[in-house]
């Protein structure tokens, strides 16, 4: 049997990790292969192999594949965004070959464009896989593994978040430094919408059980091939994918020169590449060798409950960047024995996850996973009485990841010193008929954060639950103004009238009290209808919207 494995960026960041474990076991005859011969040759003095010079943008690159006869190539070079023209030239020349291929790719086009050359591979026999990486290979196997009995999933969430001291090849840093700051399209509550690359920044804290954590780690939005392959793997109605630098002056730094880009003051940091890697590399003594991957899943269950299901790794000992390898080492003993059918297609569940945590086995990883069901507040507010709204209330009020609904208001405001002044504090609309509306529902770890949209003013309000009372009542939050409002189901209608209030977090006298006519109810199409009036002793009207909202198309 042939098992001539040629690995093009043999020696690189993640290449190189690759070829040593395949050398390791002597089963494999590798060929390390990549533009620098004395680099390949530095690298086989250490670890073995066959040093082996390539260009792939050579003229006569499959001539040069055919003469060395590899059962299998795999591409760990990259960046794929950067290929050009031709970017699957490695793989046709694999397929002129009878070679199968493999590549790690991290560019989602890269990935998924791969399938124009199925038709082929199928053909010949041959097998054909890009983004045989972390994601989409590894995240994607986790997603199978935490969605299983799932109904519908709402959110597919990856993020990774390696250690500072981990190396960063030039490939790796460009390909970064290529999306921040640019437009990313990413599929949000059922569309599709852009975020910027690195443009927002959130926190979170990596937990496996019986080790230290992974406390406070920063993450931005970047480009993966999970965002365009898993909302339609998965039917999912949201797909995410973040990424993190554990330095907080690095990760800031970076989303800091992201604004020179997304305000057009810079086209691209593509060309920052050369001054970057050296800050990096500078600072690579400190923060530490300990990095992260997490899979989260949000879904409904066959028992009619919401989950939260998460899948965590975290890595040790600088073990860190083995990881994208995995995938790869799983993969490869698997084609050689004819286990994987011909064809071309982006990485997405070609093998288990059982038989991805038996590969991290052998090196310094834990990995766990924790199934939390999720209440939505509204149903942790009103109890039982949360079953006695009509069905289109209970889909509105039931956010477990993120909805949209679309809809259309009538708004007036009130007039006078007192009324504008109030509506300037909360972020009321101006008046106006027919507006547009568009209401986003976020859920977040403190409650819901509501941003609703008339026409082109948007105002947002934060909804979370009172621990210490079960009296029905809800804290909404308007910027400065913070209200206690009472929920009352009833069989078709939902009303909010206030309790108490607080500005800037004093508690404000009931003769200041706003009074809130506010109930939703159903339209005979299923639409749901709000009607929200706000006066105030003083100032009068403050604010009456009204208007219907349905799920987004």
């Amino acid at each position: 049997m042939n098992s001539r494995i040629l690995i093009i960026g043999g020696y690189g960041v993640f290449g190189g990790r690759l070829s040593a474990a395949l050398l390791q076991g002597n089963e494999y005859d590798v060929i390390v292969a990549g533009r620098s011969l004395q680099k390949a040759e530095a690298f086989c003095e250490r670890h073995g192999g066959i040093p082996y010079t390539i260009d792939i943008d050579a003229i006569d690159l499959t001539e040069q594949v055919r003469g060395l006869a590899p059962a299998i190539i795999v591409d760990a070079a990259g960046p794929w965004q950067d290929y050009g023209k031709d970017p699957y030239r490695v793989a046709r020349a694999g397929l002129a070959c009878g070679a199968h291929y493999l590549d790690l790719s991290d560019d989602a086009a890269f990935s998924e464009g791969i399938a124009s050359l199925d038709t082929d591979a199928r053909t010949k026999g041959v097998v054909i896989i890009s983004g045989v990486s972390s994601v989409p290979a590894l995240s994607s196997s986790a997603t199978d593994a935490l969605s299983k009995g799932m109904t519908s999933i709402e959110l597919v969430e990856s993020a990774i978040t390696p250690g500072n001291r981990a190396p960063r090849g030039q490939s790796v840093i460009r390909s970064i430094l290529s999306q921040t700051g640019q437009p990313l399209k990413v599929w949000k509550a059922g569309a599709w919408r852009h975020v910027t690359g690195w443009g927002a920044i959130r926190s979170i804290t990596l937990t496996v059980p019986g080790i230290p954590p992974l406390k406070n780690r920063w993450l931005s939005p970047i480009g993966a091939p999970d965002l365009t392959l898993l909302p339609s793997r998965y039917d999912a109605a949201s797909v995410q994918f973040s990424a993190g630098l554990e330095l907080k002056l690095m990760h800031g730094g970076l989303f800091l020169l992201g604004k020179l880009v997304s305000r057009g003051l810079v086209k691209s940091l593509t060309s920052w590449t050369s001054v970057l890697q050296p800050l990096a590399t500078l600072l690579r003594p400190f923060g530490s060798d300990r990095g992260g991957m997490r899979v989260s899943v949000t879904g409904k269950t066959a028992q009619d409950t919401h989950e939260n299901r998460i899948w965590t790794l975290i890595a040790e000992a600088g073990d860190g960047p083995e990881i994208p390898t995995v995938p790869a080492r799983i993969m490869i003993p698997k084609l050689l024995t004819g286990q994987i059918d011909p064809g071309a297609r982006p990485c997405l569940g070609e093998f288990t996850l059982d038989e991805a945590e038996d590969a991290l086995s052998s090196l310094n990883v834990s990995t766990g996973r924790t199934d939390t069901e999720i209440t939505p507040v509204f149903r942790q507010v009103l109890g039982g009485a949360f079953d006695k709204l009509a069905a289109p209330l209970q889909h509105l009020h039931t956010v477990t990841s993120e909805h949209v609904w679309e809809g259309e208001a009538e708004i007036h405001r009130g007039k006078g010193f007192l009324a504008l002044l109030a509506n300037r504090l909360a972020g009321f609309p101006p008046s106006g008929r027919n507006v547009p509306v568009r209401v986003s529902m976020v859920r977040n770890r403190n409650g819901e954060m509501w941003t609703r949209q008339f026409g082109t003013h948007r105002f947002s309000s934060h909804l979370r639950r009172v621990e210490k009372d079960d009296s029905g009542i809800i804290r909404e939050r308007f910027g400065v103004l913070d209200f206690s409002i009472r929920l009352l189901a009833g069989e078709n209608q939902l009303e909010f009238p206030v309790m108490r209030a607080r500005f800037l977090g004093v508690p404000l006298p009931r003769f200041l009290l706003p009074v809130s006519n506010t109930r939703e109810t159903v339209l005979p199409d299923g639409s749901c209808q709000f009607d929200v009036a706000i006066y105030h002793s003083f100032a009068g009207l403050v604010a009456h919207y009204k208007g219907w909202l349905r799920p987004a198309a």
